[in-house]
């Protein structure tokens, strides 16, 4: 899919804390692009996908299950509050995954791989919490 497919999908705003595992958080961010799920339906992945692995322009990568993508908050977003996004926030491309702490919300995508089995990512192999759950407090692997 290139830059114009993508932008031809349609466009949804979503309005969520941004949390980062240090601690702090963003109120309030007003994210908008094309949701996650509105791309796994013009993809079709395989049945057996269950994981989607996300490599960006910087080398960073991460994953997540399919199933946490598909929440109607989570964008490939392109501008944030009302401007598009500049290099500081992942232009032009990031993922957002509002339930998640940052370092899922994968800046600079630049190739999306679903998959039936689990890989790890950056911030993973190196003893983050996969799940990443904001709201439990999931930021170490156990």
């Amino acid at each position: 899919m290139n830059w114009k497919e993508l932008l031809a999908l349609p466009a949804h705003e979503s309005v969520s804390d941004f949390h980062c595992v240090e601690g702090w958080s963003v109120p309030d961010c007003k994210w908008f692009g094309a949701k996650f799920k509105d791309l796994v339906e013009l993809v079709k992945p395989k049945p057996d996908a269950r994981y989607v692995f996300f490599s960006c322009m910087d080398g960073y990568t991460t994953s997540l299950e399919l199933t946490d993508l598909m929440e109607d908050d989570v964008v490939l977003a392109y501008k944030l509050n009302g401007e598009y996004l500049d290099e500081t926030v992942g232009a032009p491309l990031r993922l957002v995954v509002p339930k998640k702490y940052a370092y899922k919300s994968a800046m600079y995508v630049e190739k999306i791989t679903f998959m039936k089995s689990q890989k790890l990512g950056y911030w993973e192999e190196r003893g983050y919490s996969d799940t990443a759950d904001a709201w439990k407090d999931d930021r170490r692997a156990r």
